[in-house]
């Protein structure tokens, strides 16, 4: 699963990138497109179940789970007609799960803007307009077929134009089509709303890049995002990435620490920002814990045991037969997998569970 950074050029992508990942893969420089071709890192989930786990089992090693971002080219007010970069952004952000939009919040007369003054909403804007140009354009080229095999009956088209006709309507009107998705419940809908990939049917996160004095309050540009995030159903959130940048370079946990009390912070926004990708791609963790070691794995919300089973090898999965679960609070409180037992906080669940966040799990299986 991934997110992709994207915004318009010199907002702090590639610093942020840099910070995320801990590297020096993408080039942050004061000009635009200084990022070519996208960028791909890794990045671990902050997780402090993990780190409690671990102290319980006391294993050779510790794995957390990890999430893909991705730090693409910069958008420019033209793209979806090839303006800039516009075709290899739209291309590159088709491939993502996620956005996280980060926006310039920070006044810096060294910075240039490519739109020669700051307004976040005005930026924000440019980017989703031309992600509802290219959907609806999108769109339009591909459901005249549709409607035409719909017309002499055929069924499959039908349930296709059920879908693409109120998203075509939302786009119409300025709105994303993650605004048309089809309820949860209908799970063939959803499937086919998907397979359409439409750039503004993704989730999005925005970021609202501050100088380092906003870092803990925010100020009156990053105030404005939050209202139009609350106003979208999406969430917003505050950091300066060259202050997290700093934070990265740092070796010790002791120094980075040290450093966030300094600022008034009680963690890096680059934890928060993963914590939230991680949601915005509705994610959740298991654990298995042994001696050897204490790992967590990443599955997708609703998923079953078998499902989750898969998610370490496909075999587990094709010959599941059941999971001994433990939940995370009961294997605390019990003080590991022994005295949950004891207690009766082990579960024998089946091919019908369905996993919750934090469970504990070993799985069973036929070879």
């Amino acid at each position: 699963m991934q997110c992709g950074i994207v915004g318009l050029p010199n907002v702090g992508k590639s610093t942020l990138f840099n910070a995320l990942t801990e590297t020096v893969a993408a080039q942050a420089a004061n000009y635009p497109f200084c990022t070519i071709e996208p960028n791909v890192g890794r990045v671990a989930v902050p997780d402090n179940r993990l780190d409690e786990l671990a102290k319980i089992v006391k294993p050779q090693q510790t794995i957390p789970t990890y999430l893909d971002v991705v730090d693409i080219a910069g958008l420019v007010k033209g793209a979806s007609k090839g303006e800039g970069l516009g075709n290899k952004f739209l291309a590159n952000i088709r491939e993502t799960d996620a956005i996280i939009h980060v926006l310039r919040c920070f006044e810096n007369d060294d910075i240039t803007h490519v739109e020669n003054t700051i307004d976040p909403i005005r930026d924000a804007e440019i980017i989703e307009t031309e992600l509802l140009i290219a959907d609806l354009e999108s769109m339009e080229k591909r459901i005249d077929p549709i409607r035409k095999k719909a017309r002499s009956g055929d069924k499959e088209s039908k349930e296709k134009l059920a879908i693409m006709e109120p998203v075509i309507e939302a786009l119409q009107n300025g709105k994303p089509a993650i605004s048309a998705k089809p309820s949860d419940d209908d799970k063939e809908a959803l499937k086919q709303f998907r397979m359409l990939q439409l750039l503004s049917s993704k989730p999005v996160l925005y970021v609202c890049n501050v100088d380092e004095d906003s870092t803990v309050t925010g100020n009156e540009y990053s105030k404005r995002v939050e209202e139009k995030a609350k106003a979208e159903g999406n969430s917003s959130i505050i950091i300066s990435a060259a202050i997290e940048e700093e934070i990265s370079k740092l070796e010790s946990n002791d120094d980075k620490k040290e450093f966030l009390e300094a600022l008034g912070l009680e963690e890096t926004g680059l934890a928060r920002i993963i914590r939230a990708g991680y949601s915005l791609l509705d994610l959740k963790t298991y654990f298995t814990a042994g001696v050897k070691e204490v790992r967590a794995w990443t599955f997708k919300n609703g998923f079953t045991a078998p499902q989750c089973a898969g998610v370490i090898h496909t075999d587990f999965e094709k010959g599941f037969i059941r999971s001994e679960t433990i939940a995370y609070n009961d294997f605390i409180t019990n003080n590991g997998e022994q005295g949950a037992k004891e207690a009766g906080k082990m579960r024998a669940e089946g091919k019908t569970y369905i996993m919750q966040d934090g469970d504990i799990c070993h799985f069973l299986f036929n070879n």
